[in-house]
């Protein structure tokens, strides 16, 4: 074979190695964070849209649109369509922000073309069709699912012992206390629901996990964390890092706001 036509052809499979490299490397690479306005803030269980009270105004302060959803908690679909309605009044790619159940919410809502990016706080995040329970389970039980507590009609709530020591325990019992107070019942649906998709997968994520939370183990936050790709901080903070911590959470929210990795 002429050497000419030997080194072009050595050349052109050497050329194709590195398109296939680069092909596999934008396959497994998270998705490209984009940089926006709007911020869609949602509650999980045991609270509801004023447990974002603290974190609100730090965001207002950065010139950051927010909106905080009000989830019914009557069903897992009835607060994914509570989002979506939301998102349908930004009018811009927006941030969708989830604390506790609400990271399943978000990664079904998420899927909404408004949405640039996710933020998880303390949250959960399931992978699409995930039995969530059973996830769970390969993990130490969290010591607030012994405080809840079911009525006659099938909704639940925590304990005031649960909800102050477990659920908000780095908070002044006054205080947790308060919030107690505005504990939204939910139904015992959500306790099995499962998400049908899982927008982590396509969309730029930011996850804070909480290291002394006793309602989700911190083990399984920084496995749902690594499992998606998540841009992590930790923080020294119960469950509700969110009213604890509003200044380091209000900070994440702003970095993925302004697409910072």
């Amino acid at each position: 074979m002429h050497r000419r036509t030997l080194m072009g052809r050595i050349a052109a499979i050497a050329l194709a190695g590195v398109f296939s490299a680069a092909a596999a490397s934008a396959q497994t690479a998270p998705p490209a964070p984009v940089a926006v306005h709007n911020v869609v803030l949602v509650h999980g269980l045991y609270a509801d849209g004023s447990s974002w009270g603290k974190v609100i105004p730090l965001l207002q302060a950065q010139g950051l649109h927010v909106t905080s959803v009000q989830n019914p908690l009557s069903g897992f679909q009835d607060d994914v369509d509570a989002v979506r309605r939301v998102l349908a009044q930004q009018d811009g790619p927006t941030l969708l922000v989830g604390h506790s159940y609400a990271g399943m919410v978000i990664s079904e809502a998420g899927t909404d073309p408004h949405v640039a990016g996710l933020v998880y706080i303390a949250a959960r995040a399931p992978d699409a069709g995930e039995d969530y329970p059973a996830l769970t389970r390969k993990f130490a039980a969290a010591p607030a699912g012994a405080g809840l507590q079911w009525d006659t009609n099938g909704w639940g709530s925590l304990s005031q012992p649960a909800f102050v020591k477990d659920f908000a325990g780095d908070l002044p019992p006054a205080e947790a206390l308060a919030y107690y107070a505005v504990q939204q019942p939910f139904a015992r649906a959500l306790t099995t629901a499962r998400t049908t998709a899982a927008a982590w997968h396509d969309k730029p994520t930011w996850y804070a996990v909480s290291r002394q939370d006793r309602t989700i183990d911190p083990e399984l936050q920084r496995f749902m964390a690594q499992r998606m790709k998540a841009s992590t901080v930790e923080l020294d903070a119960s469950h509700v890092s969110l009213l604890s911590q509003p200044q380091a959470v209000a900070d994440l929210i702003v970095k993925a706001a302004q697409g910072r990795r």
